[in-house]
């Protein structure tokens, strides 16, 4: 991408050796992070402050997805110590919230759900009082792979819907804009009490119209949380970018998402789903806790 990033991007760059210990930590675990397989702007900020968005069952994906950084192939087999191991980084690192996210795995029975649910109960036994929230892939629809993942009692289930319905064929050819969508239904169904989550990148050539619209479907399938943030495009070979959305303009899709009945909002340009996401899970519970930090 050529386009220069405007200055609402600047940020703190972190001092020289302040991210090593979790670099180091993750390498000695042979665990993966989104934050380093999808380039995230704010893995410096994270990194620094002890924190990690774990991505599990290895770090190539099987979808072709033109706004995604992570490798894309032949994903080598799972590795069976994964969950311990990241059981194990979660409590070197103090966390007391932690993210699951996975690449999605269409070769596996289930789409991997019985290693997502196998990683929660190992959380929720080596680390107490820990509160996880999982970024689960559409599993292909499977309503048993969802119910399997719910059922290990997750505190927020979260599936990404990333743009709307008309850019699908040109931003996520292997999804379904329904299919997405019922996942966090199917999710909401089975536990009421767990809280559902979605995220979508602004920028990739939605209308103001069709972004409502989105917002709209999700809380009908029962979605409680909503992280809009800026797509940025890993290269020239990825989808480019459209319009780069002011704080402003964020600030106003968060106005109009709370007053459709969202609990909590997370708008900005740098917002992620998985950045700060504790801060967003406690505006769930805490609805007074209704200003999210740009």
């Amino acid at each position: 991408m050529n386009q220069k990033l405007p200055d609402w991007f600047k940020q703190i760059i972190p001092r020289a050796g302040e991210t090593k210990y979790v670099e180091q930590l993750l390498a000695e675990l042979r665990l993966h992070t989104v934050c380093q397989g999808a380039h995230c702007p704010n893995i410096g900020q994270c990194f620094s402050s002890g924190i990690a968005t774990f991505m599990i069952m290895g770090d190539i994906c099987m979808r072709n997805c033109t706004f995604c950084a992570v490798h894309k192939g032949v994903p080598l087999p799972l590795n069976s110590n994964e969950p311990q191991n990241i059981a194990e980084a979660v409590k070197q690192l103090k966390l007391n919230y932690v993210v699951i996210t996975c690449v999605t795995r269409d070769d596996l029975p289930g789409g991997g759900a019985e290693h997502f649910a196998t990683t929660i109960r190992q959380l929720h036994a080596t680390v107490p009082g820990i509160r996880i929230e999982v970024l689960v892939s559409d599993f292909n629809g499977n309503e048993q792979s969802i119910e399997i993942v719910a059922e290990a009692l997750p505190e927020v289930f979260a599936h990404n819907l990333e743009t709307v319905p008309r850019l699908y064929p040109f931003v996520r050819p292997m999804a379904n804009y329904q299919r997405s969508l019922g996942v966090l239904k199917k999710a909401k169904c089975l536990n009421s009490s767990m809280v559902t989550k979605s995220g979508l990148m602004l920028g990739l050539g939605e209308t103001h119209a069709e972004l409502i619209n989105v917002m709209r479907d999700l809380r009908q399938a029962g979605c409680e949380l909503l992280s809009l943030g800026q797509y940025l495009a890993p290269s020239q070979a990825h989808h480019p970018v459209i319009d780069f959305i002011t704080p402003e303009k964020f600030a106003e899709y968060e106005e109009i998402g709370l007053a459709q009945g969202f609990k909590g909002i997370a708008a900005a340009p740098l917002a992620r789903s998985s950045f700060r996401a504790a801060e967003l899970f406690n505006r769930a519970i805490n609805p007074q806790e209704n200003n999210y930090s740009r």
